[in-house]
Parts: structure tokens; C-alpha cells; sequence
């Protein structure tokens, strides 16, 4: 059984409204007039649609759709509006009941954005499209052909696969229907998998030929279900014989006299600007229905609506007066949204509209009867599966646009996107303005283990552990605050020493720092501020082009954890990611915390985490973390975590993922706790760490007082502004240099170890931050500076004279300093040989 219906009079009022700024000129008139194709049906058609020739083999006509916001830039209202009144009709054919059990499928890429609005219209549906980007880790559902289009294969990857083994109504959603292959194909592949007694067919336009009319029936009865179509708006496109080859003769006739971008362009047009608007999109929300979304995520996304539009509307242009919002192929739901809360909230004063690049080459004709008036052409950006090719933007260039608002997900923010010929740079030779808001790519989970049941506790934040700010970081760590665990540093050094103590079985003593080494603190965050955050930037850029397009960042405890954080802030304030962030813990000898990685294993995929931490000295974490991997994936069996550490400074040359390899000052080595949110170094006691629990740390809350940890990060914070186009620049040379690492600082450590007489490499502490480290909690021996190191060294000079620490000069130091733990300590021994003895 089918029903066919009609838009409501006030839509088709919309789109003859908004068809196209010539008044009486058809858009598809020019089509029409050279190969003798038309449109016949309901009086609306030529108002929806306007004609186009494509650059395929399979068909020559495009039917251009004037309200879907796909080539033709369009008030994000009227399509938005058609979308959701389709829906509103589909909720009254249904009724209330089967309505609540019904699921929405989209087509990718031109209806994701039309199917998604009429999920909104529908009610409470969940909504899924098909998609052509593959997602590793994520399992197929089901897959279809669509014939006649340029990029055939559709995948289905909902991350509930239970999204479409229900028996409820399935409501499929495209632009147009016009032989109904591509509806044809996807129910019988669903239906034989998840067999249901009804769908619905939705669609703009019903262009089906007499030919095809009665298919939809005959499929109907052969399946045993009902088949309903919804439509605004039905007819028929007439095709004269040989069209298919004239049409091909036609694109390659004017493509062989046409330049790139095809359209007007001012004469040397002085180059627009291209400036990023952060979005703070919702972290619960993902950024389509490309894994399923659901009524709760829609309640997410509307109450997140006005702040971003507000957001973007704060970064448009003064005097602005119409303005594009422009989505990324698939990623057509989210900048739509976007386009109409900015609608609403610049109200009469902004003309804003709506369009979306796509993979769609099509002929662009500069003439008014031609629905594809300019093109421009820039290289797909976001590592599709077919390989690189050729992207458009349709009816941008010559449209009179004072700004840009370019849209993509975060798995499109690549190198490739800013390249001088990436799209950003194409939108700035022909508009003023260009703003890149980048949404979050949404990562499905990986599917819970149900064999192997967690008990593992949800992450400590703050500020019930940690003086941070609970989104900035959490503790995969238990909280041993109650349990006394410090100890004099020249106890401590006698137990680890002789053997009777693991370092991690105890804390040393909070260092106080005086007010003059608080000083140099200040001063030294001062003017290293704006370096460590070109360096923060630079890391997080890598980690995104090379690691992860959407990172978890696992910080190692504590040193790591500030610079997780930055790195974190960093994605915000660049790319309007809200990245994971976790501190665990890591114990030279003793391997990095199993219950962690099963912990992270549960709620994220292996391979996109990354570990970071502050600096490396000798490399002595990176092969620790290495070596309790492999140990790891043999007694787990759990694959995918990478060892490669993200580091801000690699002055040993341990890494391949780092913002520098300068050993220069980072003031969060030059403190304890007090810069690093509160939180002790990580313990490891048998009597207090079973073998599930979490590795331990305590949280001094009484030293809030004396707390810079909001003043280091925010310090650092504030300078991204002024770092973006260094970082930009550095990022892209450290892209492209050979930054296999050497380990050079082992081979210096090694020796100098040989020549000082020490004989074991862990009393060796190379860099500016192990060094710090030695003078705050071991006993200090003496301390190497290289021949003319500057300020970076002040803090260390100061703590060395307080603890009569000698400071020796060393030409062609590969470090800027190198401190050396006492290589002979008893309780009592002083003096540089050890041997003196305090009575």
C-alpha cells in the first residue's frame, strides 16, 4: 500500500520566495534551452529546483535543489523548515504510538542534513545516516549502492547496533527520489537483516518517471510491508534522446575554455582573512548521525545553540551585512543549526545563508539560468578512503558575501585544509572575511567487554581531589591524602640508595620555596610564557595531524599533568575540540598502572590515546613506558596503545612528538605540588595499592594558600593569541623535518656517569626540569651548567647556594645543565666526596 502526499502551500511559498535573485529568470532555463530537458508536474518545481549538467558518465542533468542548502546558498530557516515540516507530516501519517518507535536513515552525503530535520520533525526518533568515511574500530551494519552517483558505496555504522534491528517504522530520507533504486537497495539489504512491516519514503521531490511509478508498489507486495511516500512536491523531467552524450559534449566544450574558480572575481582582489572562531560545542553531542543520534543528544545540541551562534555573531565582521555559514560535505546538520540560531540571533540586520562543499563535480555556468553559477575547487582535506581528489564549493565566489563561516569536523582540520590551496584560502581570494569553526569528530566507544566485569572507580577531579578544575583533568589515581607518607629527604636517600625502599613507597617533605625563589618563579614564568606556549601549540599540532584527529590525552603523573591540560586548552581555543584528559601514574622499575590502561581501555579506543608529560632528560620514562606496554598487551591481550610519548621539550632526543628540542626553563619544574594542582608525586605500596586499585597520590589541600596552578596555566593560556601564526609555522617545519630520534642524551648521560665516577645512570639527571627535580627532592651532589647558560638557570643556582650545592661550568654540555644525585649518601655524609662527617 502507498499514500502520497504534499507540502503544505506556506513552503512552496518559501521556496518560489527564495528561488533565485533574478526575478522571472528559472534557473534551469539554460539547461532547458540546449538539451531540450524540462520539468513537468506541480507548479512549485521550477521554485525547488533548478537544472545543472554534471561532469559524470552515468548522467548528464543535476536537479539542483533550492531549499536543501547543498549548491545553492539558501536562508538556513527555509531549509531547516522543510525538513522539519516533512517530518511533522510523517508524525501524522504514522500517528503518535508507531511515530515513538520509529528510526530516521538519511542519505550521505546530500541528505544527512534533510534527513536529521526531519527526525527533529518526527519527535522523539533516533537518527542515523549513511556515510563514504569509513571509522576504524567501528563495525558495519549493513551497506548499499547508489547507481547513478559519482560515489557509490554507503556504509552504515551506528555505534548501538541494536539503532536498526527494532521493529518500528523505518523512515528514509533523500533529496530526491527519482528511479527509487537507492531506496530500493537500502530496504532490501535492511529488510533481510532486520525485517520490519513498514517504511516511509521521504524526499523534497518525487521525480520519478511513469516507467518507475509503480515500482515502489511491486517492491511493497514482494516484501510484505508497507511502503508510504512523503513528498513536497512530484514530477517528471523530460529526457530527449541522446541527451546523456550531448550533455558530455556540452561540459567538455565549456570546460575547455573556462579558468579556476569558475565565476567572477574582482580584479587582484586583496586576500581576505582567515581567523578561527572557537565553538564550544558540547562534549556529550555528537557532531551528526553518522553513529546515531539521539532525542537526548538533540536536547543537548538546542540548549547549546544560542551561545555558539552568540559565539560566532562576536566574531563577524563589524558592518557585515550577509553572511554564508558553510558546512562540510556530510557534515551538513551541525553548521545548519548553527546557520539558523545565527539567523535568529542577528535577527533582520544580517542576511544569513546556508550552502555546504561537496564531492559533486558539476559544470558552472555564469549565467542566470544556470543553477551553478561559480565553482570553487580545492583538494579533499580529511584522508578519504577513495584517496585525494577534487572538492567544490558551488555559488560562493561572485555571491556577495561579507564573511564566511566555514564549518568542518575535526577529522577535515588537517595541514591539507590549510594549505595555499585548501579551502580557506580559496574562500579568502574572493570573500573579505573567512572564519574556520571546527566541530568535534564524534568517536564511538569501543564495545564494553561484558566477560571481564570493571570494578575500577570513575576518575578523581576537582576540586574534591586536585585544585584543577574537574573538565581540565581526571585522576586515574586512589586518594591517599590520610595516610602519612612523607619522610625526610636524607632518609629517603639512604632507603633508595642502599636498596631498602623503592622511591614510590614514600614522599618526600613539601619543599616551601622562600619569597625570593617565588620570585624567580614569577619572573621565570614571565618571560618563558609565550615560548612554552608556541611549544604547546606546536606538540598539540603534531598529536592532531599525526596521532589522533580527536585525542585522549593521558597525562603522566604529575609532571605531565600541566602540560596536558595546556595541550588541552590548546585544541579549544584552536580547534574547538574538548579532548578526554587523564593523569595516571608511572614508576621507573615498577611499569606504568595496569588497572589505568584496562580502565582506559573500557571507555576509549587504545589507539587514540596519547601519552604526555612535561620534558625528557634521559629517556628513562619513554623506554619504561615502552617495555610496560609490551608486558602489558601479553598479559591483557588488549592491542593499541602506542608508546610514543608527547612531550613540550625533547632535549635528549628520546622522541619523535615534541614542541622543541631546546632544554630551556618549564616553571612548572621549578615547584612541587603547589604547580601542579595540589597533587603529590604518585605512590606505589603494597600496603596501600592492591592489584586493582589505582596507583596512589595525595592531595595537599592545605597548601591552597600557596597554589599557582591556575596562575601557570592561565599565564601560559593568555599567550596563545599571540603564538598561533609561529605555531603554525613551527608545526608545519617539525611536520616535515626528520625527527627520528637519536638519544643522544643517553650517550651524554652514559658518559658522564663514566667520568664522574658515579657508575650508575639513575644518579645522572640531564635537563633543566630532572635537574630542579634533584635539588628539590634527592640529595644533590653537584651540578653541571653548561659554559654560558643564562636566566633558564637562575632558580637552580639559587636552590644550589641554599643547599651548598657546588655549581660546575662544563664547555659542550649537550644540556643546559645536568644535576647529580649524591653518589655515596649516608645519613651524615656532606661534602662533595661523601666522606665528611657532621657529628
Amino acid at each position: 500500500m502507498t499514500e502520497r502526499a504534499h507540502a503544505e502551500g506556506h513552503a512552496d511559498k518559501d521556496a518560489a520566495e527564495h528561488a533565485d535573485r533574478h526575478a522571472g529568470v528559472w534557473s534551469g532555463s539554460w539547461v532547458a534551452e540546449r538539451l531540450g530537458v524540462g520539468l513537468t508536474g506541480d507548479e512549485a518545481l521550477t521554485g525547488l529546483l533548478g537544472l545543472a549538467l554534471r561532469r559524470n558518465p552515468k548522467r548528464a542533468h543535476l536537479l539542483v535543489s533550492n531549499v536543501l542548502g547543498k549548491h545553492v546558498p539558501q536562508s538556513p530557516g527555509v531549509v531547516y523548515g522543510h525538513g522539519v515540516a516533512l517530518g511533522r507530516r510523517v508524525r501524522d501519517l504514522l500517528g503518535a504510538e508507531e511515530a515513538a518507535r520509529a528510526v530516521v536513515l538519511g542519505y550521505a552525503e546530500t541528505a544527512t542534513g534533510l534527513g536529521h530535520s526531519v527526525a527533529d520533525g518526527l519527535g522523539p526518533a533516533p537518527y542515523l545516516h549513511s556515510t563514504r568515511r569509513p571509522v576504524a574500530g567501528v563495525a558495519r551494519a549493513g551497506g548499499f549502492e547508489e547507481s547513478h552517483s559519482h560515489a557509490t558505496s554507503h556504509l552504515l555504522l551506528p555505534e548501538d547496533p541494536a539503532l536498526l534491528a527494532g521493529d518500528g517504522p523505518l523512515v528514509l530520507v533523500d533529496d530526491e527520489f527519482s528511479t527509487g533504486n537507492t531506496v530500493l537497495n537500502t530496504v532490501r539489504a535492511l529488510h533481510e537483516r532486520y525485517p520490519r512491516k513498514r517504511y516511509v519514503v521521504v524526499a523534497l521531490v518525487d521525480m520519478r518517471s511513469p516507467a518507475d511509478a509503480g515500482r515502489l508498489d511491486d517492491f511493497a507486495r514482494e516484501i510484505g510491508a508497507r511502503v508510504d511516500l512523503v513528498t513536497t512536491a512530484s514530477g517528471t523531467v523530460r529526457l530527449p534522446p541522446g541527451v546523456l552524450e550531448k550533455g558530455q559534449e556540452l561540459v567538455a566544450r565549456h570546460e575547455a575554455t573556462a579558468t579556476e574558480p569558475t565565476g567572477p572575481a574582482p580584479a587582484a582582489p586583496p586576500a581576505g582573512s582567515v581567523e578561527r572562531v572557537r565553538l564550544r560545542w558540547p562534549h556529550d553531542v555528537p557532531d551528526g548521525g553518522r553513529h546515531g543520534f539521539t532525542a537526548a543528544h538533540r536536547a543537548g545540541l538546542e540548549a547549546a545553540l544560542p551561545a555558539m551562534a552568540a559565539q560566532i555573531a562576536e566574531a563577524l565582521p563589524v558592518g557585515a551585512r550577509r553572511v554564508l555559514v558553510l558546512g562540510f560535505e556530510e557534515l551538513m546538520y551541525a553548521p545548519l543549526r548553527l546557520a539558523h540560531a545565527l539567523e535568529q540571533t542577528v535577527g533582520a540586520e544580517v542576511d544569513v545563508r546556508y550552502s555546504t562543499t561537496t564531492r559533486s563535480p558539476v559544470l558552472a555556468v555564469d549565467d542566470p539560468g544556470y543553477a551553478i553559477r561559480t565553482r570553487l575547487v580545492f583538494p579533499a582535506h580529511d584522508d578519504p578512503a577513495d584517496g585525494p581528489g577534487e572538492r567544490y564549493a558551488y555559488n560562493v565566489a561572485g555571491g556577495g558575501f561579507d564573511a564566511v563561516v566555514a564549518v568542518v569536523d575535526s577529522t577535515a582540520d588537517t595541514p591539507a585544509l590549510h594549505a595555499p590551496d585548501g579551502l580557506p584560502a580559496r574562500l579568502a581570494a574572493h570573500v573579505p572575511h573567512v572564519l574556520l569553526a571546527v566541530v568535534p569528530s564524534y568517536v564511538p566507544r569501543p564495545p564494553h567487554d561484558t566477560e571481564r566485569p570493571s570494578m575500577l572507580p570513575e576518575p578523581l577531579r576537582g576540586p574534591d581531589f586536585s585544585s584543577y578544575a574537574p573538565d581540565e583533568v581526571g585522576w586515574l589515581l586512589q586518594d591517599l591524602s590520610d595516610v602519612t607518607l612523607e619522610a625526610p629527604t636524607e632518609e629517603r636517600e639512604e632507603a633508595i640508595q642502599s636498596g631498602g625502599a623503592h622511591y614510590a613507597e614514600s614522599l618526600p617533605v613539601e619543599y616551601q620555596p622562600s619569597e625570593q625563589y617565588q620570585d624567580l618563579f614569577h619572573a621565570a614564568l614571565e618571560t618563558s610564557a609565550a615560548r612554552l606556549a608556541r611549544a604547546v601549540g606546536a606538540v598539540t599540532e603534531i598529536v592532531l595531524a599525526e596521532r589522533s584527529p580527536r585525542p585522549v590525552l593521558v597525562s603522566l603523573a604529575r609532571a605531565g599533568t600541566p602540560v596536558g591540560v595546556l595541550m588541552r586548552r590548546w585544541a579549544q581555543f584552536r580547534h574547538g575540540l574538548d579532548l578526554p584528559h587523564y593523569a595516571v601514574s608511572i614508576v621507573r622499575g615498577r611499569g606504568i598502572d595496569a588497572n589505568a590502561l584496562r580502565w582506559l581501555a573500557d571507555h576509549h579506543d587504545p589507539a587514540d590515546v596519547v601519552f604526555v608529560d612535561g620534558w625528557t632528560g634521559k629517556g628513562a620514562i619513554t623506554r619504561e613506558l615502552a617495555a610496560a606496554l609490551r608486558a602489558f598487551e601479553a598479559t591483557d591481550g588488549i592491542t593499541g596503545f602506542d608508546p610514543e610519548i608527547a612531550v613540550l621539550a625533547d632535549p635528549g632526543s628520546c622522541v619523535r612528538t615534541y614542541g622543541t628540542r631546546d632544554d630551556f626553563l618549564i616553571p612548572s619544574a621549578c615547584l612541587n605540588s603547589t604547580v601542579s594542582g595540589l597533587i603529590s608525586r604518585t605512590v606505589l605500596r603494597a600496603d596501600l595499592v592492591g592489584p586493582h586499585d589505582f596507583h596512589g597520590a595525595k592531595f595537599y589541600r592545605e597548601l591552597a594558600a600557596a597554589d599557582l596552578s591556575p596562575d601557570f596555566l592561565d599565564a601560559v593560556s593568555a599567550r596563545f593569541p599571540d603564538v598561533t601564526d609561529t605555531v603554525d609555522a613551527q608545526a608545519k617545519d617539525l611536520l616535515s623535518a626528520d625527527r627520528t630520534p637519536t638519544w643522544e642524551g643517553w650517550a651524554a648521560v652514559e658518559r658522564i656517569s663514566e667520568e664522574y665516577g658515579i657508575h650508575d645512570v639513575n644518579l645522572v639527571k640531564p635537563g633543566v626540569g630532572e635537574t630542579t627535580r634533584v635539588m628539590l627532592r634527592r640529595v644533590p651532589w653537584k651540578v653541571l651548567a653548561r659554559t654560558g647558560a643564562g636566566a633558564d638557570l637562575d632558580h637552580v643556582r639559587l636552590l644550589a647556594e641554599q643547599r651548598g650545592v657546588p655549581v660546575e661550568e662544563v664547555a659542550d654540555l649537550p644540556y643546559t645543565c645536568v644535576g647529580l644525585i649524591h653518589p655515596q649518601y649516608t645519613r651524615g655524609a656532606t661534602g662533595a666526596d661523601g666522606k665528611a662527617v657532621t657529628l
